[in-house]
């Protein structure tokens, strides 16, 4: 059949894009509409760099379309981004740092940590610089997790400042407050000192180049999390939940922290760590211990990207336990899956850099191990 740009336009004011009032043609998201025979072409721009709102809005266009006009209809959704001017949380960027992600759990005990490590290593294996900040004050666990609960950081100098140098190992910098207390001590501070360390350990360090900063934060969504968004200009967040109704009802809490009016920080996805069981002698086998594919779900729910399935295996508790992440280990089947799940996040951040504005870090634009692109 052929397609009528008047119509589509009308049928186009029963839609609205989320978190507005109006439909998307009285509001000014609807620029034009092209149409040739079965084919159709929307150019939309929107006024929030959400992932999730962009991909709904093209959703919610072609279901339009083909449930209106007709199913065989070929539709293109051409979006381009505005953002408004608005009174958001905005960090100023460290000079060399490409890309900060956050690492982000609503609930504690579901791994984040683990899945952070692991993210890093794999990282550094497919050839990116890496650091890893331990944001979780209160409960430092970096230094356990790469071996270098010991280690101090030194003092050196760059361009005539004073400037901590970062404890590297497995190719990953490191900084964290267990570097700076007993490991049976007890970080009992108020906010306010918190965040005036995590502002130390954040631009009073030698990070030198970096494509990712890996922020591993404490559970919930407090404190910590506001200093991180105010000091730091973060080009996406990832969130790691286990499958349990509990946890996930409060991974939900932490991605609508991210994607809230004052923060905005694109969600790049969700990873569900201790997926489920598979013993080694049985290792065809899956034990769905906490549920079954409830991540996945949420997800698909909240219209962002799901990472990947990591399952409850025990030597990826021994690894961190010994300082070791799992990831090292060579043509296992943990390995594989997080090269997959890291590939997965990589991905996201080239997107979230090529379809949203710069967070005033720089872009990455490459998959450098990430398949057959090579690093530029």
């Amino acid at each position: 059949m052929k397609l009528d740009r008047k119509e589509i336009l009308k049928a186009l004011e029963t839609i609205s894009i989320a978190g507005e009032g109006k439909n998307m043609v009285e509001s000014g998201a609807v620029t034009n509409v092209i149409t040739f025979g079965d084919e159709v072409v929307v150019d939309l721009v929107l006024h929030t760099p959400a992932m999730h709102i962009k991909k709904r809005a093209e959703d919610d266009i072609k279901k339009l379309i083909h449930e209106t006009f007709s199913p065989e209809a070929k539709v293109k959704v051409n979006i381009k981004v505005e953002a408004a001017e608005k009174n958001e949380i905005k960090g100023k960027q460290i000079p060399g740092i490409k890309n900060i992600i956050a690492v982000a759990s609503g609930k504690g005990g579901v791994g984040k940590s683990t899945v952070t490590a692991n993210l890093a290593v794999t990282l550094a294996k497919m050839g990116f610089k890496v650091g890893v900040l331990d944001a979780d004050i209160y409960g430092p666990s970096m230094p356990i997790m790469f071996d270098v609960e010991n280690e101090k950081p030194i003092s050196i100098e760059v361009d005539g400042k004073s400037k901590m140098k970062p404890i590297e190992s497995f190719e990953v910098k490191i900084l964290s407050i267990g570097f700076f207390t007993a490991p049976s001590q007890a970080v009992i501070w108020r906010g306010p000192m918190a965040s005036k360390a995590l502002n130390q350990m954040i631009f009073d360090a030698a990070w030198g180049e970096l494509d990712f900063m890996l922020i591993d934060l404490p559970p919930g969504t407090g404190d910590i999390h506001l200093s991180i968004m105010q000091s730091l200009p973060i080009t996406g967040a990832v969130v790691v939940s286990t499958p349990q109704a509990v946890a996930l009802a409060d991974a939900k809490k932490g991605v609508s922290m991210f994607l809230s009016d004052s923060i905005n920080v694109p969600v790049l996805g969700i990873i569900e760590n201790m997926a489920y069981f598979t013993p080694e002698e049985l290792p065809n086998n899956k034990y769905y211990i906490f549920g079954n594919g409830g991540a996945k779900n949420l997800a698909e729910d909240l219209q962002v990207p799901f990472l990947g399935e990591i399952p409850l295996v025990q030597s990826i508790r021994e690894a961190g336990d010994y300082g070791r992440p799992a990831s090292l280990q060579t043509a296992s089947i943990v390995e594989t899956i997080f090269e997959e799940v890291t590939r997965n996040v990589v991905r996201e951040v080239v997107a979230r850099n090529e379809n949203l504005p710069a967070t005033e870090a720089i872009k990455i634009t490459t998959m450098a191990g990430c398949s057959a692109v090579n690093k530029k």
